[in-house]
């Protein structure tokens, strides 16, 4: 038997066996099987415990615009999930992302390779007039992902994302624009410093790293959740500097 074979074995025998248990098992005080999932008490789930806020303390209604001072006061869910009870993994995903781009770098070896442009040497006065209307459009937009992220959909990943895909634009229609490697640098490290920064300050004054230190304020109002705004923030610009790093070596290779 080859040896993939016998490791695509391996994991079908695994999740048949999980599957198996699923139905089986003896459940715990207040937990249920699968095929009873049906007769769930839904207030009891961890689900509606992210909802309300009160992972840590008593469960209670969340009421928008009123509730005040609770574990996190942002209004978006996932935001409060990501950027609060699972903050740690984020600092995996920045890790990822930043190994990605140094990979990238790695690879093109660019320090030993003649640069040369990957843009339109004469670009169409549509092409040009488009980009310069849409680059500050893009970037605004990006803004608003990040800084709202903690009270409607959105997010750092999200607004840097746009904020880089504003720069992928204006590299690829005008061959004149470029930014300095030392500029990217520079914004990358002070955003990387500023979420660590942030993850320790919490983890010496509350014990958790990335966890709270700040009033939370009423939830769905600007200024709330805690240090959340303050990490997407730092998220925003350390993703935005990576992925215009990426392109940046992607056209210049």
């Amino acid at each position: 038997m080859k040896f993939r074979n016998l490791i695509a074995l391996v994991i079908t025998a695994a999740f048949a066996l999980i599957i198996l248990q699923a139905f089986t098992i003896t459940p715990a005080a207040g937990e249920i099987t699968l095929n009873e999932f049906g007769k769930a008490d839904i207030n009891n789930r961890t689900a509606q415990l992210y909802l309300n806020k009160s992972v840590n303390t008593d469960n209670k209604k969340v009421i928008y615009q009123e509730s005040k001072n609770l574990e996190s006061g942002s209004a978006n869910i996932v935001t409060s999930v990501v950027a609060n009870y699972r903050s740690f993994d984020t600092l995996g995903e920045i890790t990822v992302l930043f190994l990605a781009a140094a990979g990238i770098g790695v690879v093109l070896n660019l320090e030993n390779s003649k640069k040369k442009k990957f843009a339109a040497d004469d670009s169409s006065l549509i092409l040009n007039t488009g980009i310069k209307l849409l680059f500050p459009l893009l970037l605004l937009a990006g803004t608003y992902i990040f800084v709202y992220g903690h009270l409607s959909p959105g997010g750092g990943f999200q607004g840097g994302a746009v904020i880089a895909t504003a720069f992928l634009l204006k590299m690829l229609s005008d061959n004149k624009f470029e930014i300095k490697e030392i500029s990217i640098t520079l914004v990358e490290s002070t955003a990387g410093i500023s979420f660590v920064g942030l993850g320790l300050y919490g983890l010496v004054t509350r014990g958790s790293f990335l966890e709270n230190f700040m009033a939370t304020g009423t939830v769905g109002q600007l200024f709330s959740a805690g240090i959340i705004p303050l990490i997407y923030i730092a998220i925003a610009f350390k993703v935005g500097a990576e992925l215009t790093n990426i392109v940046k070596n992607l056209i210049e290779a």
